[in-house]
């Protein structure tokens, strides 16, 4: 189930890179990488339910990485940190389905993957101070 939550949440990081970086639709980058993907239908609705979800929240997923990393405008991020970040905040504060520590692993290992040397730590202070705002 891990495997396949993580690859879920991959391909959620990849249409929010894509949406953010050459502003497409999130619906059809997302139906585009499915129909890529070796995905169960019940992994597939989580993707969509990641990315609608992500996308929905935005602006306030935004004010709460600006509160918590405010040495670091949000679009000074680096893109795949910024919806790495954009994606588990959503996870913690909106979605409410996965245990915090979860939402933080699982972002911590997809910056390992596919973030910068610092990313991890990066991402692992930021989303530890946004955990302080949920008592899950």
């Amino acid at each position: 189930m891990t495997g396949t939550r993580r690859k879920a949440r991959t391909i959620a990081l990849q249409a929010l890179y894509e949406v953010d970086s050459v502003v497409r639709r999130p619906g059809t980058v997302v139906e585009r990488l499915l129909s890529e993907a070796d995905l169960s239908e019940e992994n597939s609705a989580f993707v969509r339910e990641l990315v609608d979800g992500t996308v929905s929240n935005k602006d306030e997923i935004d004010r709460n990485i600006q509160k918590f990393a405010p040495a670091w405008p949000v679009e000074q991020i680096a893109m795949v940190d910024r919806n790495i970040l954009r994606l588990a905040i959503f996870e913690i504060l909106f979605d409410n389905k996965v245990p915090v520590k979860v939402a933080i692993n699982e972002a911590v290992e997809l910056a390992k993957t596919f973030g910068s040397e610092n990313s991890a730590r990066f991402i692992n202070g930021v989303l530890g101070s946004v955990s302080t705002l949920t008592s899950r």
